[in-house]
């Protein structure tokens, strides 16, 4: 597949260009733009102009054209499935029942969430009455990261067009595959030229020039924190409002009470689902202790039954980790573990599959025995790797469940009511699912605290963001 950027209702083909690997087998099937400075400029330089008319645009008129571009979403399902499958190393099934889907929800969410979208007024007892506009911010940059590529592309892209802003996009280098295949139907739903573009390349060339450029009015980015922190620096001192959606080092609580065996296959899933590449998955999971054994090895047993394979196919559950470099990454912070003092119960090790013996496989893994303040419990890992620690008293589990600098998501199990309320509000983070987990209502706020990001996406919030709310006073 050959990728190419969509630039003021183009799609470009562009003179430098980096390869594109599948991670199922480790070998290359394409290639992408290695866009920078001049592309950027290009791209601003389009959606600048068309921003006029399309933040006058009625807000039915640009809900019309989302649904249009989510139609075709459903349209493509099998292929965006395939794309995602190929591009990420992602099960298909996976990305078939998840990716897929909920990209498609995120267009029609916000299609019609923008026709809702209301403003306020407040009255001043007969002496003058306000109200608050809420104007597009106008040209804005989207940067989404490769663990869902198209879910978090259209998760950011969908409210900002919806709210009349224009927009350049950055999918990550690792998954272009289907941002590209978007934008290759963005003319057909009607958008007007330069509303909508996408670039594709590194982020230190492309996306640092996106971010520090001086049309670019604000930036929503999900990713790593360092990453963010480095865009916070660019953005903050020239005070443009910016969404950071970043890394996590989450808690699964399970107290004695639970429902061991729905705890038990939820956690399995919270563990390794996406091979351990989602910002919620749950790394930490901290059991109370006259159940500890007897979950560890329900949860070993269950783990190690997972087999790696072939990602295209359909059987397949457990597939490949994004990339060689991120495999090697995940490999190291397992022996840093063993070098800690843990011991791997299960998994710790490269995998290969028949068919895929260069692709990027890391079986599932289990680590107890550390302590809460190592690195492997402190550093975000973002692979099938989870450790296990045991906790006698509510009080010792929120100590652990805290005792880190991210806030991101947590899971909480138990069938004390009282003891679920007053446990999940005392844990910091942004998120608390209490006996389930990825249960999503796309009306809620979405994000972190701590080094877990900044702002909210989801709902209205991602609206807000992506508006400026004006006063208007007027005198009776």
């Amino acid at each position: 597949m050959e990728v190419r950027n969509f630039v003021n209702g183009v799609l470009e083909t562009t003179v430098r260009t980096l390869d594109n690997v599948t991670p199922g087998t480790g070998e290359v099937y394409g290639t992408i733009p290695r866009s920078g400075p001049e592309e950027v400029n290009r791209a601003v330089a389009a959606a600048k102009r068309a921003f006029p008319a399309w933040s006058s645009t009625p807000a039915a008129e640009r809900a019309a054209c989302l649904e249009r571009l989510a139609d075709a979403v459903r349209d493509n399902a099998p292929l965006l499935a395939e794309a995602e499958a190929r591009d990420n190393g992602k099960p298909v099934s996976l990305a078939a029942h998840v990716d897929i889907p909920r990209a498609e929800k995120n267009l029609r969410f916000y299609a019609s969430g923008i026709q809702h979208f209301a403003s306020q007024s407040h009255a001043m007892e007969g002496e003058a009455i306000n109200y608050t506009l809420r104007k597009p911010l106008g040209v804005v940059a989207c940067i989404s990261p490769w663990n869902l590529p198209l879910y978090l592309f259209t998760w950011k892209v969908a409210p900002a067009l919806a709210a009349g802003n224009c927009v350049v996009a950055k999918p990550s280098e690792l998954t272009p595959a289907t941002a590209y295949l978007l934008s290759t139907w963005v003319e057909e739903a009607g958008f007007p030229p330069g509303v909508f573009n996408v670039l594709h390349g590194l982020g230190p060339e492309v996306g640092e020039a996106m971010v520090t450029h001086d049309d670019i009015a604000a930036v929503s980015f999900t990713g790593g924190t360092q990453t963010g922190a480095r865009i916070a620096g660019h953005v903050a001192p020239k005070f443009k409002k910016m969404s950071l959606e970043l890394g996590g080092k989450n808690p699964a609580i399970v107290f004695a009470d639970a429902d061991f065996d729905e705890a038990l296959r939820t956690t399995l899933r919270s563990s390794f689902a996406n091979q351990g590449q989602i910002c919620l998955c749950g790394s930490r999971i901290l059991v109370e202790r006259s159940i500890y054994d007897a979950f560890r090895d329900a949860l070993v047993a269950k783990a190690s039954k997972m087999v790696a394979g072939d990602p295209l196919d359909l059987a397949t559950k457990m597939g490949a980790v994004v990339s060689e470099s991120h495999m090697s990454k995940i490999l190291s912070c397992i022996e840093r573990a063993r070098d800690e003092g843990g011991s791997v119960l299960c998994g710790g090790n490269r995998v290969f599959p028949k068919g895929g013996e260069n692709g990027f496989f890391v079986a599932p893994t289990v680590i107890e025995g550390l302590g809460p303040n190592c690195a492997t419990n402190q550093e975000e890992i973002f692979g099938p790797v989870v450790t296990l620690q045991a906790f006698d008293t509510e009080e010792e589990a929120l100590a652990l469940a805290n005792n880190t600098v991210y806030g991101l998501a947590a899971t909480l199990w138990t069938t004390d009511l009282k003891r679920a309320h007053r446990v999940a509000a005392k844990i910091d983070s942004g998120i608390v699912w209490v006996n389930t987990w990825l249960l999503r209502d796309l009306r809620t706020p979405f994000g972190g605290v701590k080094a877990s990001g900044l702002g909210r996406e989801g709902g209205f919030e991602a609206l807000e963001f992506f508006t400026e709310p004006q006063n208007i006073c007027i005198q009776l």
